[in-house]
């Protein structure tokens, strides 16, 4: 790792908070480089000078390392199974469910549990912890207005029930909304919440370093109750769920043991 970016890691932690070191280098890196020479600095240290007196530089920093790109229901099947196995198993417990969708970007996916979880139980009865790292996403989810290209995979029947055509995107219905409960929470840095019957964490965990991923694992699994669930993304397959007291039920969800 070269000093500049060593240096400009380094600044960003103190500033942000964010460790970009437990991000993969090479990915973050090449991400960054090509933003700092759009925006016309040849190195680290100068942009970190521009990001530090610029509120926009910095938001539009924050937005590319934070890699807000979600949909509704995306990987349509992953979320059948949630629907059709994993809910109804949790649900036989009896009590109330807490559920965390973590790293939630603009706020597709715990509106999307919300309204998965709308088909077993009046939504006055559903609340879903939501987090992200990055403050203007979470406003941003909060307002519950969508692109047209976001809504690709919603079921007609949700899109009709919940949503409202909105000049050239969509709005969220209040009661969807009111469901969903919005924090900022650092996955590397912060403590977690616990008890949770169901985590959902897709598409963020591939852009970290080995050793991140594995204290993230290790930190949901204690923040689960037992035989909670760990759903993950399509590219993030747990291959030894038993080193983090996990079991496979299903492809890409895991039971705490």
């Amino acid at each position: 790792m070269d000093n500049d970016y060593k240096d400009f890691i380094n600044l960003v932690k103190n500033k942000t908070g964010i460790d970009l070191a437990q991000y993969k280098e090479s990915q973050m890196k090449r991400r960054l480089e090509s933003l700092r020479d759009k925006r016309g600095y040849s190195t680290f240290k100068q942009y970190y000078e521009a990001i530090s007196r610029d509120k926009e530089l910095l938001n539009e920093f924050l937005d590319r390392i934070t890699i807000n790109v979600t949909e509704f229901y995306r990987n349509y099947k992953r979320w059948e199974v949630l629907e059709k196995q994993i809910i109804p198993n949790l649900l036989k417990s009896g009590r109330s469910l807490k559920v965390w969708s973590a790293a939630c970007s603009t706020g597709e996916e715990p509106y999307t549990i919300a309204m998965v979880l709308s088909k077993f139980l009046p939504l006055s009865q559903i609340s879903i912890l939501a987090t992200d790292i990055d403050t203007n996403v979470i406003e941003r989810a909060k307002t519950g207005f969508y692109p047209e290209r976001s809504m690709v995979e919603v079921p007609e029947e949700m899109k009709k029930k919940y949503f409202i055509k909105d000049g050239s995107g969509y709005s969220i219905s209040n009661e969807i909304k009111n469901a969903v409960k919005f924090r900022k929470h650092n996955l590397l840095e912060d403590v977690y919440p616990n008890d949770y019957d169901l985590i959902v964490c897709r598409n963020v965990l591939i852009y970290f370093t080995e050793d991140a991923k594995e204290g993230i694992f290790t930190r949901f699994g204690q923040a689960l109750r037992k035989d909670g669930i760990l759903f993950v993304g399509s590219t993030e397959q747990i291959f030894t769920p038993s080193k983090y007291g996990f079991e496979t039920e299903d492809t890409f969800f895991y039971k705490k043991k």
